[in-house]
């Protein structure tokens, strides 16, 4: 079977290689196409993978290409994972707002509905060739804003589009570790957006476990989750939020801590990676080396800005001594292995995916896109059906929603008015006058973007 890995050249895709290389019949992988628009990232990145298979013993072919039509011909999936503007642009993305004293972060307002206006175009170009090339393939769609994208690339193949989010993965992982359970004997009721979710029930045999971890300071203390946003605050709602849901809780803490540190998530990230894709030898094992380092110390310095303020608990709060899970960068890549899987015809799998609504949660439209947990199987996939969202958060869902439609409307309809009505719509965004000039900072840093907003 042939997968197809558009943003090939991204730092992430030597994560997905290791996890397409430990599936089996009837979902082996044969062959991985890297696709990018970047020779020189690609043929660093094809030295790491290289390293990989040396160092496993085998493994997937790879092929490195610049065309797309060559990537995706005869791929059973096509993944996509790609930057337009590299973290250069992400970097804007978080600065702009920012310097306005708005919170700057990838997906979560500003920086979020940035990224979607530039990347929107380009993903949706990318939908169009693979349903003209592997009409029949999967569209799998790790590029964030994820829910967003999705939605987006929907308009194109249709129910053959899902996105993937770790997020809610490593969340039920934690819950599972802090009940003192494998993962795999719960069933998980999960509902919300990407990066905007919460975990409603954890059952076993039909019993919901979840109150009474909530009611357990000690335990509820080990869900890094239910740190970040505080206990009471979780122990109020009787759900556990994504991690992402820290952005709207506690805006003002982070905006803080980000001004005091001086940088960005961009900003940290860019040179860590710059000398990564800098390096020129691609001895496979020294670039497998060099990326390691990189690797590490990218996932060291995750959400710092959130988690320098997690002091609520010990080390192990379980008290056996035993870190509580974290899917890391591989969640996004055992995910999309685990759908292959599953689709190719091997083990059904239940994951949670951005899919169209299809009335699981009422507030919304039926092809809106959120996230939810989802039965996958040879036959296609099926989310669901969720608990409803506590009143406060199925609000704050719909409100942000609303911003994704601006945002969608304002590509699609080229204007900037809809730009400004998304900016000036998020729950992080103080004021119209506020939205209105990070939206002359994000139009005077890309020109493209200023040409295509009308």
């Amino acid at each position: 079977m042939k997968i197809a890995l558009v943003g090939g050249g991204g730092f992430r895709a030597p994560i997905v290689w290791e996890a397409l290389a430990e599936l089996g019949p009837p979902a082996a992988v044969t062959l991985l196409a890297l696709h990018d628009v970047d020779d020189d990232r690609l043929a660093r990145v094809g030295a790491v993978v290289e390293g990989l298979r040396r160092e496993r013993g085998g493994g997937p072919a790879v092929v490195t290409t610049t065309s797309l039509d060559a990537a995706v011909d005869g791929a059973s999936a096509v993944l996509c994972s790609i930057r337009v503007g590299e973290l250069d642009a992400r970097v804007v993305d978080e600065r702009v707002p920012l310097d306005h004293g708005v919170l700057g972060q990838e997906t979560v307002g500003p920086g979020g509905i940035c990224f979607a206006l530039r990347t929107i175009p380009a993903v949706v170009d990318v939908a169009r060739v693979v349903a003209a090339r592997a009409p029949s393939s999967w569209f799998v769609n790790f590029t964030n804003p994820a829910g967003l994208v999705t939605e987006a690339v929907r308009g194109v193949v249709g129910d053959r589009a899902v996105g993937i989010c770790d997020s809610p993965a490593a969340l039920c992982a934690r819950v599972a570790h802090a009940l003192g359970r494998d993962a795999r004997e719960l069933d998980f009721d999960y509902a919300g957006l990407n990066h905007l979710g919460w975990l409603l029930a954890a059952r076993a045999g039909g019993t919901d476990l979840l109150p009474g971890l909530v009611a357990d300071d000690r335990r509820l203390g080990a869900v890094e989750e239910a740190r970040l946003v505080g206990l009471g605050a979780v122990r109020a709602l009787g759900a556990v939020p994504n991690e992402y849901v820290v952005y709207y809780e506690r805006t003002g803490e982070v905006v803080d801590e980000l001004r005091r540190r001086g940088t960005t998530r961009a900003e940290v990230l860019l040179p860590q990676q710059s000398r990564f894709y800098e390096r020129r030898d691609d001895d496979p094992a020294a670039a497998l080396a060099a990326w390691r380092r990189a690797k590490d110390e990218r996932f060291d310095t995750y959400m710092a800005e959130a988690r320098d303020h997690d002091t609520t608990s010990p080390p192990h709060p379980t008290g056996d001594g035993a870190e509580a899970p974290d899917a890391g960068d591989a969640g996004y890549a055992s995910i999309a292995a685990a759908f292959v899987r599953a689709v190719a015809g091997g083990a059904p799998a239940t994951l949670t995916l951005d899919v169209a609504n299809r009335g699981r949660i009422p507030a919304l439209g039926d092809d809106d896109v959120v996230e939810l947990p989802s039965d996958v199987g040879a036959g296609g996939v099926a989310p669901r059906p969720v608990s409803r969202l506590p009143a406060p958060l199925e609000e704050l869902v719909v409100r942000v929603k609303e911003v994704e439609r601006n945002t969608l409307a304002a590509v699609t309809q080229r204007s900037r008015a809809r730009a400004l009505d998304a900016l000036a719509s998020h729950p992080v965004v103080p004021s119209r006058d506020v939205a209105e000039r990070i939206l002359l900072g994000y139009l005077a840093a890309f020109p493209g973007l200023a040409r295509r907003l009308r």
